[in-house]
């Protein structure tokens, strides 16, 4: 391929959503020269609970960006999508396109599995099909070029931190999972017990989803130990913290942030939520990551182990880029 690929990211915009795409998109230019451009649409209210089926391009909010190319644009070489959002328009781009485009989805889409080039898939949602390549996880941009700049802006606030350095990546209230003020505060105390048993220091964030009772009782529990609780002011530590920490504790309702851990060679440990129905997928994930050596239960201490650290997203990139050049 002589001129650079042109690569267009589509997404809803939902940042955990276009992280997967832009992942994977950014993981393929590392290997060939890409031009990538992200495009984030949103459907009209009266249609966004339409089926896929049923949704068309006149349909989308006016504030979406392009999804088809403008007078004298070419259609991209490459579309990686993400989310349900964009299922309609991706379903339709290899004929829009008069087969120019190699089109990639990300995620299950449990919709017309078969008309997409390749479907990029957690292994632990168990699809299957000649087009698709199941990963650990999900693809990300947690690489060690970007650990080692977000650790630079925190320099001065991380390196004096007493070792182990333990990274607490704290999610929240989701459709399988909870975390009431009572949990979080139980959850606090172990954690608590565990890095001053060990002399270590923390680096502790928050997602969006964390609900804020459970943020402040962690707050209250953990901001005696050396370290550094964000308080989402200011830049975000999160690749700060996986660049620094020795260890690395996760709530076990995130998939991303369990595959972003484990991209590191730190040691994982799963920590327990409040289950509100059965998650078997994440079970299924949390195993793999243990087959893997990554990840580990919580046990209440800080043994360490190591691991070759995930590289499912660059596996990813390899595997779009052999199939877009048979097609």
């Amino acid at each position: 391929m002589s001129a650079p690929l042109s690569i267009w990211v589509v997404s809803d915009g939902r940042i955990g959503m276009e992280n997967q795409a832009l992942g994977l998109a950014e993981a393929v230019q590392r290997l060939t020269p890409a031009d990538i451009s992200a495009r984030r649409i949103r459907w009209r209210a009266a249609f966004d609970r339409l089926p896929s089926a049923l949704k068309a391009s006149w349909m989308l909010d006016l504030s979406s960006d392009p999804t088809e190319p403008a007078a004298g644009e070419l259609w991209p070489d490459l579309w990686i999508a993400t989310g349900r959002a964009t299922l309609p328009l991706s379903a339709r781009v290899e004929e829009r396109s008069g087969g120019k485009t190699f089109v990639v989805q990300t995620q299950d889409p449990r919709w017309r599995n078969s008309v997409y080039d390749l479907i990029v898939a957690p292994a632990h949602d168990e699809v299957t099909g000649a087009n698709v390549l199941s990963v650990t996880g999900s693809p990300h941009r947690v690489t060690a070029i970007r650990l080692a700049e977000g650790a630079a802006i925190f320099r001065d606030r991380l390196e004096p931190l007493p070792r182990p350095r333990v990274a607490v990546l704290v999610g929240g209230r989701s459709r399988a999972f909870d975390l009431t003020e009572a949990h979080a505060a139980d959850m606090a105390d172990r954690i608590a017990a565990a890095v001053e048993a060990v002399g270590g220091s923390l680096m502790l964030t928050f997602s969006r989803r964390t609900p804020d009772a459970a943020k402040a009782a962690m707050t209250a529990r953990l901001r005696h130990l050396p370290g550094l609780i964000w308080d989402g002011e200011g830049p975000n530590p999160y690749f700060a913290f996986l660049e620094s920490a020795d260890h690395i504790l996760v709530t076990e309702d995130s998939a991303n942030m369990a595959a972003e851990a484990a991209s590191t060679g730190a040691p994982v440990h799963i920590l327990p939520m409040i289950p509100l129905k059965p998650a078997d997928k994440f079970a299924r994930l949390h195993a793999d990551l243990q087959e893997r050596g990554a990840a580990r239960p919580f046990d209440g201490s800080l043994a360490g182990w190591s691991y070759a650290p995930l590289a499912e997203t660059d596996r990813a990139a390899t595997e779009i880029l052999k199939r877009l050049r048979r097609s």
